[in-house]
């Protein structure tokens, strides 16, 4: 495997887009032998889970005000995955309070904690257009050869 791969998708602000990127994250992470992999399946499940939520969050959060999300996924020398959620809306996630009772709004909570639970973080930077991109970064097992 080569010490740095990327992939990226842009894809419209639709609900519809969520499912695609998972799916694309998915079908990556296989093609660059990770996906299957017995030591990777769990951390392989979160990153499709945080993914979802993430491309949820560009959908319902940006509120017309971004009309694609790009998802970027970067694997560094077989051992650090970085993703990655860029919409063009200038508000960055907020962290509720855990009492607040409401149907949603978790999601970043859901994140951070299964972003934590692999030995990874979360991160968001600015973009030079005025958006931000949400990051997961994770240690990530080698594949297994095979």
């Amino acid at each position: 495997m080569a010490d740095h791969q990327e992939a990226t998708v842009t894809l419209p602000s639709d609900p519809a887009s969520v499912s695609a990127a998972r799916r694309y994250v998915a079908e990556v992470l296989v093609s660059w032998g990770l996906g299957g992999a017995a030591d990777a399946g769990d951390t392989a499940e979160a990153v499709r889970l945080i993914v979802s939520e993430l491309a949820t969050n560009a959908v319902q959060h940006t509120f017309g005000q971004s009309p694609t999300f790009t998802v970027d996924v970067r694997l560094d020398r077989d051992e650090r995955l970085r993703v990655g959620v860029t919409d063009s809306h200038p508000r960055w996630p907020k962290r509720l309070p855990a009492a607040v009772q409401q149907d949603n709004g978790r999601g970043m909570m859901i994140i951070r904690s299964l972003a934590a639970e692999a030995g990874g973080r979360l991160s968001v930077t600015p973009t030079a257009e005025g958006g931000k991109t949400v990051w997961i970064e994770l240690p990530w097992p080698a594949a297994v050869p095979g």
